[in-house]
């Protein structure tokens, strides 16, 4: 376990960053898979964030972290999604960081055709899963649709899911995005805003097993309506840095 977010200095080429809250019952089977779809793809990580849970999260990913590619830190308090993304990404040595949710409800699976993706990509690009058969319940299901519509015509970001918690894109060019609570909503916007690239993949989508859900009505679609405008005001004042050269006098 470690509380660092500096990044170790040997480097890799895949880092899969899991938040966690409350999520005992999913964490060892979701590592599991995630180890079986990574392990065909050469040397990778991955990065744990148990977001301050009040159950047995905590063991439970320690327990996991006998595998050496896995690595778990810990919140001292419950700062939310976004928070326990930024964290993993701030401490991953992966070129390229791969995130899903921890609930089990992205399939691991999915991963290594997504990352086919980005063969030859020019940075920055960001590539999103686009859920198929969603496995939500009905309100569940209206809150997205409607949050999705309303920011996909405000922001033009060009993705029909950016709620889909299975992202892959450069470190390099996470870091370098404005942080703010729920920025992981609206990566595509913030990607786009620094001239990157968008690309959507179908993916699968499975119905939660263990737990229950973090988000309903209220805070998933009326917050994101707040930060909507947020982002907007990012993308008007967003500005391209032009390159500079350095003029020196030699003696």
């Amino acid at each position: 376990m470690t509380s660092s977010s500096s990044s170790p200095a040997t480097p890799l080429r895949y880092s899969v960053v899991v938040p966690f809250f409350n999520e005992e019952a999913n964490v060892a089977p979701l590592l599991g898979e995630i180890a079986a779809a990574m392990a065909p793809l050469g040397e990778y990580e991955v990065v744990a964030v148990d977001d301050c849970s009040t159950d047995g999260t905590r063991a439970r990913l320690l327990a996991c972290a006998a595998d050496p590619r896995v690595r778990v830190l810990v919140h001292g308090r419950n700062r939310g999604q976004s928070a326990a993304v930024c964290s993993g990404v701030d401490a991953a040595r992966g070129t390229w960081i791969v995130t899903l949710d921890g609930d089990g409800q992205n399939d691991p699976v999915d991963i290594p055709r997504l990352l086919r993706e980005v063969e030859g990509a020019h940075p920055p690009l960001l590539i999103c899963g686009h859920r198929q058969q969603r496995r939500d319940n009905g309100l569940r299901l209206l809150s997205s649709r409607i949050a999705n519509g309303v920011r996909s015509r405000m922001l033009g970001d060009d993705t029909p899911d950016t709620g889909c918690g299975l992202k892959i894109m450069q470190r390099e060019a996470f870091l370098k995005l404005p942080r703010f609570d729920h920025m992981h909503r609206f990566l595509p916007a913030l990607i786009r805003r620094d001239g990157g690239g968008i690309r959507s993949v179908a993916v699968s989508h499975r119905p939660r097993l263990h737990g229950q859900s973090k988000y309903g009505v209220w805070n998933r679609l009326w917050v994101g309506i707040v930060d909507l405008f947020g982002v907007m005001w990012l993308k008007r004042r967003a500005f391209r840095i032009a390159p500079v050269e350095e003029l020196r006098h030699d003696h």
